[in-house]
């Protein structure tokens, strides 16, 4: 039988901040005039487009703009100020703490040997225009941007998911996606697979990474031991005094002459 399905949608609704968690301090804001090539850059950038806020952060330019102009602001930092590589495109999940995406683009001018990093926010529901037009690298990038966070691209020439298959539900790069999948994310490969008919025979599928099985008899597992390959699961543990005997350019270990030594020297 199924386990009852347990809504995930406020998980992100506890506080951000507690005694647990080690908050790491934010880092400092410099203004665009400490660099000449970045005060020019803002400057014609300026002249352009009206942009929200530009700094410097760890010696690069970052650049808060106004999500419809994407396409046209990276077009302008391509052609005219030389910034030829972008490098990575994604987005950051603040929805439960401001109902918006962060988009950012990561270019590299190889000329000037600078990086500028161009972000914008978005809401939830919210499409964002391609730049495949002026990165053909934004291609792959975007699709995964859809299929982790589910963040919609305009007039993207493939617009599909990348990594998950069509029919997968949720988006598992946002936060409130349980780290070990959902019910529908247990059952999927059984569904697919065997059909839903075999989900009692089965099983749900094990995402827990840590699992170990006490009854596996192939992966030689156990818990505080290790056993051979097809042992029953109550076997007693290996008793092993030799090692590397079929190895012939590797020297026999023989545990009888082996030295525990109480503390490093």
């Amino acid at each position: 039988m199924m386990r009852p399905y347990v809504p995930k949608d406020n998980v992100q609704k506890r506080s951000y901040y507690t005694d647990r968690f080690w908050v790491a301090p934010k880092i400092e804001e410099e203004d665009v005039s400490k660099d000449e090539v970045f005060a020019k850059d803002v400057e014609a950038l300026k002249s352009r487009f009206e942009i929200e806020k530009a700094f410097l952060q760890r010696g690069q330019l970052i650049v808060y703009i106004d999500p419809s102009l994407n396409l046209e602001v990276l077009r302008f930092f391509k052609e005219e100020l030389q910034y030829d590589m972008l490098m990575e495109l994604s987005a950051v999940d603040y929805l439960s703490r401001s109902g918006e995406f962060e988009v950012f683009y990561q270019l590299l001018s190889l000329s000037k040997r600078k990086r500028a990093r161009i972000k914008c926010l978005i809401k939830e529901d919210q499409a964002i225009e391609s730049v495949n037009p002026v990165f053909r690298s934004a291609d792959w990038s975007e699709r995964e941007m859809f299929d982790m966070f589910g963040i919609k691209v305009n007039n993207h020439p493939y617009f599909k998911r990348i990594l998950m298959p069509e029919d997968w539900v949720g988006y598992p790069l946002r936060k409130s996606y349980p780290l070990h999948g959902d019910e529908a994310a247990q059952w999927y490969e059984i569904d697919k697979i065997f059909g839903k008919e075999y989900r009692e025979v089965v099983g749900p599928e094990i995402r827990d990474a840590a699992w170990v099985d006490p009854k596996d008899t192939e992966n030689f597992a156990r818990y505080g031991h290790e056993v051979p390959k097809g042992a029953p699961y109550d076997s007693e543990p290996m008793e092993i005094e030799s090692f590397n005997e079929d190895a012939p350019l590797v020297e026999t270990f023989d545990l009888k002459k082996s030295k525990i030594v109480d503390r490093d020297r």
